[in-house]
């Protein structure tokens, strides 16, 4: 390959110091090794990179773009030079978080925005994982840490868990729904008759999980708890949504909360994480989930209120 890192860094510091010779002081080289290094370039691509009919060298068009593109290269491959550096310590290339969509996003990002601050190199991603799918991308290898998981794991192990607490939901619908003017508590019959909204479980190869539905009864299927939320506050159906969630909307009269004969369990949620995974990013998020204070804002109101 003609083009090289290093010829790409001559021009650059050509280009900020605005001159040869003051690019030569900064790279600890000689001007003449800088002229040279432009020259070999220029030979290679053959391509003029520089209009040198004036008093001062100036970039052609085609050595502008050169330079736009090639900074790109050098940020890249500074950037990885760093990550390796930081792996060799400890530090993941990239830690996998996939986020449960009943904990607070907002909480999460504030999360990751202090693990940013210690500038360790790995790079996050995020994932939503809807009901069990929080669990199906932990077995599957798809997130290395789950923060959200509903319920019990899958058998077989190989993970670890912290508990985040308990999330209640409530049985809710918009006022005008005919099952808002209905004695409590609600019986499976009387609800049976109307729409219900879920959300669709992510997993892709656990099997899916279900909860609060009755069979033979219409199901509006979105994609997940927040667009459930949505639907039932436009009137779209009925069903279980978190409390916490509810009370601004309840006490504005948005929504009403009924009792039912069959109440839906209180969900259980936890923090888990490959035991195999000994990365130094994965245990400064660990680290910062242990008090009872952060876990508790994790299923707090939801964060785009």
């Amino acid at each position: 390959m003609r083009l090289t890192l290093d010829s790409l860094a001559v021009l650059d510091a050509i280009d900020r110091r605005q001159s040869f010779a003051a690019a030569a002081e900064e790279l600890h080289r000689v001007p003449s090794a800088v002229t040279y290094a432009i020259s070999k370039l220029e030979q290679d691509l053959d391509v003029e990179l520089f209009d040198r009919s004036g008093h001062r060298a100036v970039l052609t068009p085609a050595g502008r773009e050169l330079l736009e593109e090639g900074r790109h290269l050098l940020r890249a491959a500074s950037g990885l030079e760093s990550r390796v550096k930081r792996i060799a310590t400890g530090w993941e290339a990239q830690l996998r978080i996939a986020i449960g969509d009943l904990i607070n996003l907002g909480e999460v990002y504030r999360l990751v925005q202090r693990f940013f601050a210690e500038e360790s190199g790995t790079r996050i991603r995020v994932l939503e994982e809807v009901y069990g799918g929080a669990w199906d991308a932990l077995v599957s290898g798809r997130a290395d840490l789950i923060i959200g998981a509903p319920g019990e794991g899958p058998p077989g192990g190989g993970y670890a868990t912290l508990p985040i607490g308990r999330i209640d939901f409530v049985f809710t619908m918009t006022p005008d729904h005919p099952l808002a003017a209905l004695p409590e508590p609600l019986k499976a019959s009387d609800i049976l008759a109307y729409r219900s909204v879920s959300a669709a479980d992510s997993s892709r190869n656990l099997p899916p999980r279900t909860s609060g539905l009755l069979s033979g009864q219409e199901v509006l299927t979105v994609y997940n708890m927040v667009a459930k939320y949505h639907a039932q506050l436009m009137g779209l159906g009925v069903g279980f949504l978190p409390e916490a969630w509810v009370q601004e909307d309840v006490k504005a009269g948005r929504l009403v909360i009924k009792q039912v004969e069959e109440n839906k369990e209180t969900g259980m949620s936890a923090i888990a994480w490959r035991t195999e995974h000994k990365g130094r990013a994965l245990r400064w998020f660990l680290d910062q989930l242990q008090d009872e204070a952060s876990l508790a804002k994790l299923t707090s109101a939801p964060w785009w209120r």
